[in-house]
This record gives structure tokens, C-alpha cells and sequence, in this order.
């Protein structure tokens, strides 16, 4: 069934339950509503002595707050949809001490809440309603349980209240079982911040429970006592249960007990998130002066009421919609805010382990996110930065891997770069003899080696085979069996490593030429008209000077040579003798060859002025040309044969512009047709319409000929075909649509300097080898496979990432655990052949408990996404959606069955570092490549489809689940980023100006209420009709938010591994259609479901696999 429309057992959103017989239906603060029949009972007032303590009704347990096993976030719904009486933490009355005013001529349907300018309904989490625009309180207000925050004078959105009166009470102690992210008391407390705090301060009352205090999300600065609920989940101890804000099945609360004290004391929760722009919310807290004037109590004491009705959350029945009041028809009873928040988890795991350098010196820890800033330090495993696993606790056997549908992966980034803080692997040089390797399977030595019969030989860690120890490497052992020159040597103790290759690692057996760029321009009509050809000679000029180059070298090694094409292909010698660079013209394309040897790959330094000369007359050469037609194959070719020639790898940088019509090989039509879209035929949009490019990639793979391809296309370009070489090659594809040089000029340089400049390793060949028990069985990413093992790729950069799944061959064990070795041979851009060494050891699991508590979404996400990409090219889109939305439900209900406390199936509990799978996956359902909204073309799905094959975890994060800056809270004297919230437009206020980055492009929306001073400072012009959507670049101002807002997007920028395009939204304008659709959390045009939907859907789902 589809995403959008559940077939609701339960009532729609936004339409609560009737009331149940008998019982007053609280409105706020329990006064009963004009309207509602009168209660037979008066308010309940806690439970009175010798009065029987009812039967919890069904889906009431006790403990659901505090599960013992899993760590479940659990949100109770109904099928798709949930109890009519979730509530949250209490809202605080509205106004400073006043009670409520009663609705005056407003009736309600009985059970109905009044909508609160929040649009969640009067019972809401988080803070009271208050004219006063909400502020966050000063990040540096400390805040200790048990004792009343220090009151802030300028702000009048938190009340005091007293003791509790009873109707208050009550709904606390249904609270108590509806807390989030309990966790095991055992966590050591970290020195950042937790999601919850400590026991809380509540007075004991006979019959409930107590409360965990509920604050808000603390803030940066803030210390929060007791155990933090998210703790590092290498910890070994229970998993942190979560159970998510309550959202129970079950009877409306007046006038019925809280549920009887769990068994074992209550534990530290964490609240509901609240977004960070509307400022901390905090539950109702002791100690506070004043009495709450929210709840008459009306009546006399309550007699002993009637054990409650065991009702089927199921069965309840829901009122017609043309029953409901206007303002309610669209409501959801969800509350957004108490769902799952990216930006809350985002948070807490920086404060939590951003100050600490994650040390890997420990097997299977899970890292922090990637989000989170932190400093690695190697003590045996591989940082973060280069490999990443879907779980650090792999299931022993591979029928747990089976049942848990939790997929095993890595996703590697062998030539990452560190931060300047981070030490650069080692290059270690064996001379002659080379590396040391284990005789059977050739892995490399490593920290996980171990050396017996007093150091002369080694057992493999990876196959127990035992290898002879080279005399020239002999040393003695320890007393502890370790090396006594264990910490002289990286490949002993460190988890990344290079060693330099000797020639027999080297093709032909001998050693590899320095690589060779190649700069080939279409100066077809198109490329000359609109300037490019010219900005592109421009910019060689000095970009010459930055080609990549050895640590201490003076000049780089790299050569450099120059082609222009349209229908024929024009090479020039610029050989350093010459007085004027010479062109020669080949037309024969269908028979590429290479006209000239000598003088066409120069070194730049010697060769200056004759490029600089060739450079200035291209653009003058082809000024009038009128030939409209391109051919691109031969352009390959030709790079291809010239390589093959100086025998050696390289580069080729193609700038190309349309459709490649032109009689040549590799000719192709237009068969752009959106008419297939939704159909079985779509996968063809996604294929190249041809296998001649295939080959070609296959001969360029062989040479070691890399292609990166800049596109400037007018109209359809069949990137899907024009594609497969850069991407078989490791290469990249740049697009720049409809190109015009004011607005994107300064994007395609900024690309086109990095691409140049970046550190690439030439002709390289990774395999990754792992200990007994576990293979790899499927690669994702930019390469080439000629066999099942070895992953080739003629160039691979420092923003490439190769994706492997492994799969059980046998059974591990828990002591010995698993271990991962990827090498990857390559030539560095001086020509010398290396090997680089990543090792990464992981525990094992024989309980799923243990697998759930050490994933990580994020790599997840990334693994889904490639994997759901690779499938529309042999599946309809339709098939690849529903088999991720199962996979993932079969995640959940595997967590829900084997680990999470028995409780009531109304109840979605999700694993505590799972949390987000659902939204994220949301996102990847969403996106344009497997949901594409109208107004995306074949091409961009073709181009997003490539790019997001080989992206790192970090980018796959920003590119489905964009972050959204609130640039008017910006603190302009620090050097700080203000808090992110979540993507809804509910989130978006008139009066504020917000950034959203995806990793492509950033957005900056204006809203129609923005004052006008910050219009004035940031654009420089004096009203909001007058701000320009023109605008590629914000102008530079001489004033504090200027200069701040320019200094969040620099820093944006260089986070990023691609230049992202700027594009001013103004509110109520065309182009916030296209914004809209970044804020993933709301319904999208083309179809896509809410968070809040989708959720309800999952639990649907996860429910028909349980039963």
C-alpha cells in the first residue's frame, strides 16, 4: 500500500476519540468543557486510602517505561494513527499566574482540545503559549535536577507553579510510562550532556510512580547531572531503553488511576524534543512558588471508580470528519515534537563526544557522528574518516544476520583528507623485498598479526596461517608476546598505514611515469556563445601553476596537454622550442589517432609562454565558428590514445555541452521521454542507450585514464550514457544547467580549481579481505570489475568512497570477533607506487540486542540509498521503494520481537541508535531519483543517481536530510553556527531569514515579515520587494551580520566537497516550491509522505510482520 493513504483501523489524523461513558474529558488543565456531559465523578485527587487500585486497562504496562531489555523508542499509535489522549509533558498556563479563560460561545465535541496559535493543540508539549516571540534562555543558565531553575527575568514564557493539584498529577503519573530513552543506570555519565537527567525530585506519591523531570534539551554550556541517556554505545551495559513520548492507547485520563509503581525504581528519560528556536521546554517541575490556577477541582471526592473498560485501541470508534470543528479537520495527533528529532540527536552526540578524541584502540567501538566535530587518534584501527561500518557488532552466524535484515557494510573512503590536527599515514619502505604479507591469503602486516615461537613467525589474523618472519624483520618478543619495537613500527601499531610498493606491485614490472592532464574544450556555437570557452582559457592560466604535487616537492610532475573539439578534434604542440603553439586538425573521428608525440604533454614550467600564448588564441580561433554539432566518444579516444602513447596514467578534464549528434562512434539521439516515468520501462531513462561507452571505460580502466566531465547543457544531454566512463573511470561529472557566466561562473571555477587541485591516486586497484567467517560479496561506487575481488579504478580522489557488503561464509566467535583489511594500490601524482592499509577489527554478536546497540543510521542510510539506486537500473522504481520500506520494517519488528519489553502492539518502539531510521529513510523515498517531482529532468535523476553512488556518510547525511539554519538567531560576536532546526515549514517564521544546505545548493529564504534593518545589512537594499532572486553571491557589506552571514556560508562551503550553487528565496514567491521541497519532514508535491505519515506507516507495517 502506498505511503500517503493508510487504511486506517483507527481514526483519521486529527480527530480524536468520543469520550468513554462516563468520564469528563479533560480540556486544559482538566476543567471540563462547555458541551461535555457531566462527569459522574468529580476531578481525581490522587488515590484515597482504602480504595482498590483499578486494573490498568489493556496497553496501559506499567513498566513500558522502563524496559529491561532493547532500548526502545517507543511511540504508541493505533495502526496508523493514535490514542486520542496522548499528551505530553503539561504546557504551562498561558499567561504569567492568570488562569485560562474559559472559551466563551466556543463548544467543543467532548474529548476535543482547543488549537493554540502552536497548531498542536492546548495540550501541548514543551512551553506555554505567550505573546512574547519565544527566545532561547541564556545558553548559560545552569540547571540541576530537583532544583527550580533560576528564574530569567526577561522572559515570560516559563510560569511557577506549586504542588501539583490532583488532576495534574494524575496525567504525570500516566507520564511516567511514556518517558524517552531510559537508560541503564550502569553508563558512566560522560562530561557532555545527556538527553534526560538525573532521578527526579518528585515527592513520592502513594499509587504512581515518580515522574522522571522532563527538561528541556539542555544547551551548550549547560551541565546536566546524572547518566545521560544516549551514552557511548561501546559501553557494555543494558541497552538504553527509549521509549519514545508516550502517545498511549488507552482511556482518557480524567478521572482514572495512574498505573501502579513499576517494580524497579523509575530511571532517567529523555523529553520531547523540542525545536531549538522556540527555547527549552520544561515539564512540570517541583519547588516552584505560586499555585497553578489551571484545575478547579470539582465535586465531591471521587467513589471508587469502576474498573476501566479493557478496550482494542483498534476498536475504538472515531467521529465522522463533518463532526469535527473547522480548525480540526487538518490537525494531526501526532505531535511532531515528540517524534524522533535528527537535530536533538545531532546535538546530544556533539555534547556528548565532541570534546573527547575518539580513540580507536578499542575493538567494535561505534564512532561518533558525523556530524559531530572530533579528533581522532590511531591506536590500532582505521579512523572514521576512512571506513565506516552499518554495525560495529556483527551477528556470529549468518541465520541472526538473516533474521535481524540488518545489512552488513563499510563504506571506505581510502584517500580521505584529515583534518591539519590529524598525523597523515605513515609511508613505511621494506626496500627490495617489500611489505611483509602472509604466505596463504597475502594480507598485509598488521596490529592484529601475532607473533609466535619468539618472533620468527606469524599467524594470520586473517586465514591462521603461519608465515616465516624475514630475517631483516626479526625481533624479539616482550613478555607479553608483543614486539619490543611494537610502537617503532605504524604497520604494528597503527590502523592506517602506506607502504611503498616495489616493482614487482607495478604494471609490466616496471615502474610508473609521472600521470599526465588533459584539457580537452568543445568550442562548438554553444561553448563560444556563452563565454565558457573564454573563461575557461582564463583560468587555465593561473590554475597551471596549482596542479597537485608531492609533499616537499618544488614543482608538480604532472604534464599537461590541450584539445579543442566539435565535430573534429584539433591538438596543439606546445613544445617549449616553439615561438607560437602549432594546431593540427583531425577529422577522421571514426579512426581516432594521436597526430603528435613529442611536444604534446609538456612539463608547465618549461612550456609557459607557448601555453599562455595557445590560451590567449583559442577564444579568438573560434570567435565566429558556426558548427553546432559535437562529437564526444573520439574526445576519449584521443586522451586515451595520447596516454597510451607517453605510457603513462592521467586525467581527462572534458568540457562539453550538448548532445553528441555528430556522425561519429558513440553517436547518440534523444530519447528523453517522461512518459515512462512510473512505468516498467522507466530503468531504460537510467541505462546508457548504448554499450559502446561501456567499452570504452573497460580500455580507459586498463591505462589508467581517468575522465571528469564538466556539463553545460541547454537542453537533454543523456547524462545516463555520457556518464559511464567518468563513472567506470572514478571520475566525477560537474552539471551547471542553462550555464550563464554572471550567475554561475564563480561556482563552475570554484569546481574546476578543487577537481584540479585535489590529492588523486592514478591507475588504482583496492580488495578488501576479511578474517574467517565473513566475505565481501557486493561493491557500490565510481569503479571497474573485471573479477569478484578486486575493485578497479583508473583514478581515485580524496572524496570517493567505495561502499562493500559482506556476507557470513561460516560462523565468527564473540573472543575472536571479525577484522577488515582494505589495500589499495595506486600511483601518488609524483608517479611512485604505493599501497595504502586500513585495518578495522569489529565485535561479534550472538544476541541482537547486542547488533541493534551498535549501528550506526547514518552509514546505513548511505548503504540503502546506493543499493536503491543501483536497483532502478534493473527494477521499476515502485519495486526498489517497497523493498526498502520492508527491509527497514523488517529491521524494526526483528528489534521489537527479540529485544524490546512485551507491550502493547500500539506501541512503535524504535532501537535507541535507530531512532532516526525511519525519517531518514523517509528522505531516500522521497528523493528525486525515486520520487521525481515534475519539474525534475531524466538528466538530473541520471546525474544525482552517479552522485550519490560514490558519496561519503557525511554527504549522504546533508543531501536527504538538508540543514536548516536560522541565520537571524545568529550569534554575530562568536564564531559559532546558530542551532539547527527541524525541515518543516511549521518550523519557518514571517519574521526570520533561514539557510538550507544540501550539499548542492544553499538556500537563503526571507520571510515577508523580515525587518527591514536586516534586509538592508544583508543585501544592501531597503525593502523586501526590492531583494533580487538574481543574486549568485550575497553582496559584501560592511556590517556585523553581514560579514557573520558570509562567514556561516564560507564555512558551509568548505565543508562540502563540491561548490554549492546560492539561491535567493523570497516567501510567497515561484522559486519556494523548489525550497519546499528540501523541508523532507512535510508531505511532498510529487507525492511523498510526512515524517509523521510515514512513521505511522512503519508502525503499520512492523505491526502485519508481527502478527
Amino acid at each position: 500500500m502506498s505511503v500517503n493513504q493508510q487504511a486506517h483501523t483507527g481514526p483519521p489524523y486529527g480527530q480524536p476519540q468520543p469520550g468513554y461513558q462516563g468520564y469528563q474529558q479533560p480540556a486544559y488543565g482538566g476543567q471540563s468543557l462547555p458541551g461535555a456531559p457531566q462527569a459522574q465523578y468529580g476531578a481525581y485527587n490522587g488515590p484515597m486510602p482504602g480504595y482498590q487500585q483499578p486494573v490498568p486497562p489493556q496497553g496501559y504496562f506499567p513498566s513500558l517505561g522502563f524496559p529491561s531489555k532493547g532500548s526502545p523508542v517507543s511511540l504508541n499509535s493505533d495502526t496508523s494513527s493514535l490514542a486520542p489522549n496522548f499528551i505530553g509533558s503539561l504546557r504551562a498556563p498561558p499567561t504569567s499566574g492568570a488562569p485560562p479563560p474559559p472559551a466563551s460561545g466556543a463548544s467543543h465535541p467532548s474529548g476535543h482540545v482547543a488549537y493554540s496559535q502552536f497548531e498542536h493543540g492546548d495540550v501541548q508539549n514543551g512551553i506555554p503559549a505567550s505573546a512574547a516571540p519565544m527566545q532561547r534562555p541564556p545558553a548559560s543558565q545552569p540547571f540541576l535536577p530537583g532544583s527550580a531553575p533560576t528564574p530569567v527575568s526577561q522572559m515570560s514564557t516559563f510560569q511557577q507553579y506549586g504542588p501539583p493539584q490532583a488532576s495534574v498529577q494524575q496525567l504525570r503519573n500516566h507520564m511516567a510510562g511514556m518517558t524517552i530513552g531510559c537508560t541503564a543506570a550502569s553508563a558512566p555519565p560522560p562530561a557532555g550532556l545527556g538527553y534526560g537527567v538525573g532521578p527526579s525530585s518528585y515527592p513520592p506519591t502513594t499509587g504512581a510512580p515518580r515522574p522522571p523531570a522532563m527538561p528541556g534539551p539542555p544547551l551548550p554550556g549547560q551541565t546536566v547531572a546524572g547518566p545521560p541517556s544516549s551514552q557511548p554505545n561501546h559501553v557494555s551495559s543494558p541497552p538504553p531503553p527509549s521509549t519514545m513520548a508516550g502517545l498511549h492507547p488507552g482511556p482518557p485520563m480524567s478521572g482514572l488511576h495512574g498505573p501502579p509503581p513499576p517494580t524497579h525504581p523509575p530511571q532517567p528519560g529523555y523529553q520531547m524534543q523540542q525545536n531549538g528556536s522556540f527555547g527549552q521546554m520544561r515539564g512540570p517541575q517541583p519547588n516552584y512558588g505560586g499555585a497553578y490556577p489551571g484545575a478547579p477541582n470539582y465535586g465531591s471526592p471521587p467513589g471508587p471508580p469502576p474498573p476501566p473498560k479493557r478496550l482494542d485501541p483498534d476498536s475504538i470508534p472515531s467521529p465522522q470528519l463533518n463532526e469535527l470543528p473547522p480548525q480540526q479537520k487538518p490537525r494531526h495527533r501526532i505531535d511532531p515534537d515528540a517524534i524522533p528529532s535528527p537535530i536533538q540527536v545531532i546535538e546530544d552526540d556533539r555534547n556528548n563526544r565532541g570534546s573527547e578524541p575518539f580513540v580507536t584502540g578499542v575493538r567494535g567501538q561505534v564512532p561518533p557522528l558525523v556530524t559531530t566535530n572530533f579528533l581522532v587518534k590511531d591506536q590500532g584501527n582505521a579512523s572514521p574518516r576512512y571506513i565506516r561500518c552499518t554495525s560495529y557488532n556483527i551477528p556470529c552466524t549468518s541465520d541472526m544476520a538473516k533474521q535481524s535484515q540488518v545489512p552488513l557494510a563499510a563504506v571506505i573512503k581510502p584517500l580521505a583528507t584529515l583534518p591539519p590536527e590529524e598525523t597523515l599515514p605513515y609511508l613505511v619502505d621494506h626496500g627490495e623485498s617489500g611489505p611483509v604479507r602472509c604466505n596463504r591469503c597475502k594480507a598485509y602486516m598488521c596490529p592484529f598479526m601475532q607473533f609466535i615461537e619468539g618472533g620468527r613467525r606469524f599467524q594470520c589474523c586473517f586465514c591462521s596461517c603461519v608465515t616465516e618472519v624475514p630475517p631483516h624483520y626479526f625481533q624479539h618478543l616482550d613478555h607479553t608476546g608483543k614486539r619490543v619495537d611494537f610502537y617503532d613500527r605504524p604497520e604494528l601499531s597503527l590502523g592506517s598505514y602506506e607502504f611503498l610498493a616495489t616493482v614487482d606491485y607495478c604494471k609490466n614490472n616496471k615502474f610508473p611515469s609521472p600521470p599526465a592532464f588533459i584539457f580537452m574544450i568543445d568550442v562548438s556555437y554553444n561553448a563560444v556563445k556563452s563565454g565558457l570557452v573564454r573563461l575557461i582559457c582564463e583560468e587555465l592560466k593561473s590554475l597551471l601553476d596549482y596542479l597537485p604535487r608531492e609533499g616537499n616537492m618544488e614543482e608538480s610532475a604532472i604534464r599537461v596537454g590541450f584539445v579543442t573539439y566539435n565535430k573534429v578534434l584539433h591538438f596543439y604542440n606546445v613544445k617549449s622550442s616553439l615561438a607560437q603553439p602549432q594546431m593540427m586538425v583531425v577529422s577522421d573521428v571514426a579512426d581516432m589517432f594521436v597526430p603528435l608525440l613529442d611536444g604534446f604533454l609538456v612539463n608547465v614550467n618549461e612550456s609557459r609562454t607557448v601555453i599562455t600564448s595557445l590560451l590567449d588564441q583559442i577564444p579568438e580561433m573560434f570567435a565566429d565558428t558556426r558548427e553546432t554539432e559535437t562529437v564526444f566518444a573520439p574526445v576519449i579516444q584521443a586522451g586515451l590514445e595520447a596516454l597510451k602513447a607517453a605510457e603513462c596514467a592521467g586525467k581527462l578534464f572534458i568540457f562539453h555541452t550538448s548532445l553528441p549528434i555528430a556522425e561519429a562512434p558513440g553517436k547518440l539521439k534523444n530519447r528523453d521521454d517522461r512518459k515512462l516515468i512510473n512505468t516498467d520501462k522507466e530503468k531504460t531513462l537510467f541505462q546508457p542507450q548504448t554499450s559502446f561507452y561501456n567499452n570504452l571505460a573497460k580500455d580507459c580502466v586498463a591505462q589508467g585514464c581517468c575522465v571528469d566531465l564538466f556539463l553545460f547543457p541547454n537542453q537533454y544531454l543523456d547524462v545516463a550514457t555520457l556518464g559511464v566512463v567518468p563513472y567506470q573511470t572514478g571520475g566525477s561529472i560537474y552539471k551547471y544547467a542553462y550555464f550563464q557566466l554572471e550567475t554561475d561562473q564563480y561556482r563552475f571555477l570554484n569546481d574546476l580549481r578543487r577537481d584540479v587541485q585535489k590529492e588523486v591516486g592514478f591507475d588504482a586497484v583496492m580488495r578488501v579481505r576479511t578474517s574467517t567467517g565473513i566475505r565481501a560479496t557486493d561493491f557500490f561506487g565510481a569503479f571497474y570489475m573485471s573479477n569478484t575481488t578486486d575493485v578497479e579504478m583508473a583514478g581515485l580522489d580524496c572524496d570517493k568512497t567505495i561502499t562493500v557488503e559482506f556476507k557470513h561464509d561460516d560462523k565468527l566467535s564473540e573472543d575472536s570477533g571479525a577484522l577488515l583489511q582494505c589495500a589499495l594500490l595506486y600511483t601518488s601524482c609524483a608517479g611512485q607506487r604505493r599501497l595504502r592499509i586500513h585495518n578495522l577489527s569489529l565485535n561479534c554478536c550472538t544476541q541482537l540486542a547486542d547488533l541493534y546497540r551498535n549501528c550506526e543510521t547514518d552509514t546505513l542510510i548511505n548503504y540503502l540509498a546506493k543499493y536503491a539506486y543501483r536497483g532502478v537500473l534493473s527494477s521499476p522504481v515502485k519495486t526498489v521503494r517497497d523493498a526498502l520500506i520492508n527491509q527497514c520494517a523488517q529491521i524494526l519488528a526483528c528489534y521489537r520481537k527479540n529485544c524490546a519489553s512485551p507491550s502493547s502492539a500500539g506501541q512503535l518502539i524504535l532501537p535507541e541508535c535507530m531512532k532516526l531510521l525511519p525519517v531518514y529513510l523517509n528522505c531516500v523515498l522521497k528523493s528525486d531519483v525515486l520520487q521525481p517531482g515534475p519539474e525534475v529532468t531524466t538528466d538530473d535523476r541520471a546525474y544525482i543517481r552517479q552522485l550519490v553512488t560514490s558519496m561519503d556518510v557525511a554527504e549522504t547525511n546533508v543531501f536527504f536530510y538538508p540543514r536548516l539554519l536560522p541565520l537571524t538567531k545568529a550569534d554575530v560576536d562568536s564564531d559559532s553556527l546558530p542551532a539547527a532546526i527541524r525541515n518543516s515549514e511549521e518550523r519557518l517564521s514571517k519574521g526570520d531569514i533561514y539557510l538550507l544546505e544540501n550539499g548542492l545548493n544553499i538556500f537563503v529564504w526571507v520571510g515577508v515579515n523580515v525587518q527591514q534593518s536586516l534586509i538592508q545589512n544583508l543585501f544592501g537594499v531597503s525593502s523586501f520587494s526590492q531583494i533580487s532572486n538574481a543574486l549568485s553571491t550575497l553582496p559584501v557589506l560592511e556590517n556585523p551580520f553581514s560579514k557573520k552571514v558570509q562567514s556561516i556560508v564560507d564555512m558551509l562551503q568548505g565543508q562540502r566537497s563540491r561548490y554549492m550553487k546560492l539561491i535567493i528565496v523570497k516567501q510567497e514567491d515561484k522559486l519556494e516550491m523548489l525550497f519546499k521541497h528540501f523541508l523532507v519532514e512535510d508531505k511532498s508535491l510529487s507525492g511523498g509522505a510526512s515524517y509523521v505519515d510515514f512513521l505511522c506507516h512503519m508502525h503499520k507495517e512492523i505491526r502485519q510482520l508481527l502478527s
